[in-house]
């Protein structure tokens, strides 16, 4: 009986011994690994989709985001109008921002940089490529004197007849800072500083008539 087990102990030395070698002859082969598809995922690419994807609606890649919902990095702006046109955005967006001087500072530095060029530091429309194609309008005269922050907010977004969009220039909030002191182009102003009295006045306005709030 000793004997045997004796035989036994050797018997599995020499196959656990084999197995070793047999395992580390191949560096190439890691072995065997639980739930590999825990560690080796399938990446759908949504803007080259070559198989039917069985576990989204529809068979697709890219599924629609939720209704109601905001992506990261786009806040401050309600993309479900009524219209998406510069006048529907004109009677229901109201700037989230607070109207303060480092806001308007800030959107002064945004307007130099972005808008400039063809309105004009002072928004006369005689920047230098407004000099060169002619037609870019004052901010002060006519009908754009008027025009609500919402509007405007809109066709830096979207552009509108020759401006081009800015969306991908200027984030959410950026744009509305733009607005901040495009609006104080349209009094014929150039300042920054805002009053507190002034800043109060405004900010109590937004509370009551924003539709964009800022989440």
């Amino acid at each position: 009986m000793k004997n045997f087990m004796n035989i036994g102990v050797k018997a599995s030395a020499v196959f656990f011994s084999a197995a070793m070698l047999v395992a580390c002859s191949n560096e190439q082969d890691p072995g065997l690994e639980y739930a590999p598809d825990m560690y080796h995922s399938v990446a759908l690419d949504p803007y080259s989709q070559i198989k039917e994807n069985k576990f989204n609606p529809g068979g697709m890649n890219m599924r629609q985001p939720a209704v109601g919902t905001v992506a990261r990095g786009k806040q401050g702006y309600n993309m479900y109008l009524s219209a998406d046109n510069a006048e529907a955005a004109g009677n229901e967006l109201v700037n989230p921002l607070e109207r303060t001087s480092a806001n308007l500072a800030e959107g002064k530095i945004l307007y130099t940089r972005f808008c400039s060029p063809c309105h004009g530091e002072q928004g006369d429309g005689q920047g230098l490529v407004g000099q060169k194609f002619k037609g870019v309008p004052s901010y002060t005269a006519g009908r754009v004197a008027e025009l609500p922050g919402g509007h405007i907010y809109h066709v830096i977004t979207n552009g509108r007849g020759r401006m081009m969009p800015h969306a991908s220039q200027v984030d959410p909030n950026e744009r509305w800072k733009i607005v901040m002191y495009v609006q104080q182009l349209q009094k014929g102003e150039t300042g920054t500083t805002v009053e507190a009295t002034e800043a109060a006045g405004d900010t109590t306005s937004a509370q009551t008539q924003t539709a964009t709030p800022n989440n």
